[in-house]
């Protein structure tokens, strides 16, 4: 869509968003990317180093209390970035990632951040239990970790206009599965992937 291509447009312009892959991407694979989360161009950042082929089926995660308070934010998450919004303060027996399953099951890539919100240093905090829950529910779904570098530099907490300050996204190869791993593990084992990647 046109507006997706003119964010990332503008998006490179002023903090450039420089992709560096670890292996080339196979565009043939469903895939969950999974990254820190620091700023509000997190997600913006990652649909720019992308191929463009690769952002047509990609849907990312967004809070609905953020992106969708207001008609404007709701529009640009939804029919700019094709985001899938989710409650992070669910009712009482209402599953959170219901509208993420749903659309992996459809069969479209996602982007998420696992710590469930953004954070202000440099590494990931702890991951919450979500991409866990997709892990297994998705055995055959590439888990691709994602490090954003200088995003939390660039537009930190409370800040509306991005610095223009050189942004790296650091793409590496697919975690593997491994039998019998307990939930604690595999979170940790995700979130030193990236960290990984930042080094």
């Amino acid at each position: 869509m046109w507006i997706s291509s003119a964010l990332i447009s503008v998006l490179r312009l002023l903090i450039g968003v420089t992709a560096r892959w670890e292996n080339e991407p196979d565009l043939s694979r469903q895939r969950i990317y999974f990254a820190n989360h620091t700023s509000h161009m997190d997600t913006l950042a990652i649909m720019a180093a992308l191929p463009a082929q690769a952002r047509l089926n990609v849907k990312p995660v967004a809070a609905r209390d953020y992106w969708g308070k207001n008609r404007f934010l709701a529009y640009i998450a939804q029919r700019g970035l094709n985001a899938v919004l989710i409650d992070r303060t669910p009712q009482a027996g209402q599953n959170v990632l219901a509208p993420i399953m749903g659309v992996v099951e459809a069969g479209h890539s996602i982007i998420i951040f696992p710590e469930g919100t953004r954070g202000c240093q440099a590494l990931p905090g702890p991951f919450k239990s979500g991409l866990f829950r997709l892990a297994e529910a998705f055995p055959g779904v590439d888990l691709v970790p994602v490090y954003l570098e200088n995003l939390h530099r660039s537009m930190p907490k409370g800040k509306h206009v991005p610095l223009p300050i050189l942004c790296t996204i650091r793409i590496g190869q697919p975690i593997e599965r491994i039998d019998g791993e307990d939930k604690t593990a595999f979170l940790e084992r995700a979130r030193n992937a990236i960290v990984r990647l930042a080094q």
